[in-house]
Parts: structure tokens; sequence; C-alpha cells
């Protein structure tokens, strides 16, 4: 009898937490080993349902509202940001805010706010009802319009002339924004663009290692990731655009054998908001299925951000 085929598990690299997401994490264990249960937070801290439920099994409150946290007490921003109006309201009620916002979203803020002090009319490409998104058009919501595709960009009607700008949200497929882009500037020639990307570098590096497993013959993409992640989506998109079928998994009890029989190279990656335990539990699961597993690097991070200043000192 002969032996089964070799089946290949193909890991990327890199994969999993951004420095963004390490630091809203610290900032809401810091505070769990400070002050104890319970506390809140408005919105998942990171849109991860295994990251949101340890949390929850240990005190902490998530609020749709502020409304919703007792007066006097302290109130966690998600790494996703605030609009001016949420600040102003926990300045009312006198909570005291610890903002764990990613700076690589605080830097499409304070981009948005300096444009429109500018007299620019904003565009942002985004995906409505993001919390990233709902926090960024509150910086300016008389001058500013959404646009989620290519389709979008063709109903503006902006007459000549009007200075304009646009933004990103930070969790954006780097080729679904790069045709929208493109189709703004053929519209409107004098676009002022960033200066950097606001696309995140682990977006990115994560959508690059993606297509490298493809590259490398991947057929089926598992991505650990919740599908309240725009990011880990996104993951999913990338490699369906290339050829391969993918799958959006919270945990190995969510992968489908029936998807993965004729696969002979499996790939794996997580998105930005997942914890690695989730990655490392699924392959163990594959390899006890058969899977021979090794890592695919295609880059190493060291990006670090600092603890919020209400934390330090």
């Amino acid at each position: 009898m002969s032996a089964p085929p070799q089946r290949e598990l193909l890991i990327a690299r890199p994969r999993g937490f951004c420095a963004g997401v390490d630091r809203a994490i610290a900032v809401v264990n810091l505070l769990l080993e400070q002050n104890g249960a319970p506390l809140h937070v408005r919105r998942e801290i990171v849109h991860n349902k295994s990251v949101v439920e340890d949390f929850r099994a240990r005190g902490v409150v998530f609020v749709d509202e502020l409304g919703e946290v007792p007066d006097g007490q302290v109130v966690v921003f998600s790494a996703h940001g605030v609009s001016p109006a949420v600040r102003e309201d926990a300045d009312r009620r006198g909570l005291r805010v610890v903002d764990a916002t990613c700076p690589l979203v605080t830097k499409v803020h304070q981009e948005i706010v300096k444009h429109a002090a500018e007299g620019y009319r904003l565009i942002l490409i985004g995906h409505a009802g993001h919390d990233e998104v709902l926090g960024t058009m509150g910086e300016a919501p008389d001058r500013i319009t959404l646009v989620t595709s290519v389709a979008d960009v063709a109903a503006l009607d902006f007459p000549a002339g009007t200075p304009l700008a646009y933004a990103t949200q930070t969790t954006l497929s780097v080729d679904e924004t790069h045709d929208i882009v493109a189709a703004l500037k053929a519209r409107y020639p004098d676009l002022h663009e960033p200066r950097r990307s606001d696309i995140c570098y682990a977006t990115q590096n994560r959508q690059d290692a993606v297509k490298a497993l493809v590259q490398a013959g991947v057929q089926h993409l598992l991505v650990v990731g919740s599908r309240t992640s725009s990011n880990s989506r996104r993951l999913c998109e990338v490699a369906e655009n290339l050829g391969a079928s993918a799958s959006l998994i919270d945990s190995s009890e969510d992968i489908d054998p029936g998807r993965l029989s004729s696969v002979a190279v499996l790939g794996l990656t997580a998105g930005a908001s997942a914890p690695e335990h989730l990655v490392q539990n699924v392959v163990v699961h594959l390899r006890r299925e058969g899977w021979n597993p090794r890592e695919l690097v295609t880059l190493e991070e060291n990006v670090a951000f600092s603890l919020p200043s209400e934390l330090i000192g």
C-alpha cells in the first residue's frame, strides 16, 4: 500500500497581533492589575471574540455608549478611536479616560482635523459603521464624505475647484484602496493625499504575507480572526483575489474538513487582533490531521508603541 500524500501547511509570518493591539491589551491588563474589576471599556477593545470573552471573564464591562458607565469611573477608549463628541461627553460626566486608540488611527484623526481647518473637503475611504470610521468622521462631520468603492467615487458631485483631501481607514485592503484612490485622482487631479499611506504597517505586511503564501502554492487559506475584524476579512479577500479559496475562523473548531479534502497545500495566518495561542491551537489540530507545518517568513516586525500618557509617570 502506498503512503498517503504529504499535506503541507504554510504558516505566514508576520501574522497576528500588531503593535496597536498589543498596546490596547496591555492598557486593559494594567488597569485590571491596578484597580481591579469592574473596568469599563467603550466598545470592544479590539475586534476579536476570544480576547473580548477573556476580558469579560476577568471583570471587564464592554459598553456601547458612555451612558452605561457610572459617573466618576475609569473608562477605556478602544484601539479604534472615538469622535470629539465622545470625548466631550466623558469630560461632562467626570469620567477618568484612558485612551487606548492606536497611534496610527490618531494620525488619521490629526490629518482630518488639519485639512478641515485649512478649508479642504474630506473624503474618507472606509467601511460604513466600522468603529474606526465612526470616530474619524466625527472629527469633521460637516466636511467629510465616506466612500467605500470605485462606484461611490463616480457618484461624488463636488463642484469644480473644490479643495479636496482624502484619508483612509487603517485596516483596508491595499489593492482595493489603490483602485479607489486611482479613481479619485482621475476625477479630481488636484486631490491632496497623505504624505504616508494611512493603511497601517501591520495590515500591509499581513496582506503581503498572504500574497507570498498564494505564490508559494497555497490553495486554501485559513485566517484566524473574528468577523468583526476588518483586517481579518481583508486577508481572506486578498487570497481570493489571487485565486485561492479562504475561510475566516475564530478557532480550530470552525475548520470545515470538507473544504480541505482536496487541498494539498494549506495556508494559515491571523488578523492583527487575533492572539497567537489561537494560531498555535490550529497548528496542533492540523498536525493531528496529517498536515506538515512550516513557516513562510516575509519579514520580521519590531514595531512597538508606548503606553498612553495617562498610565505613564
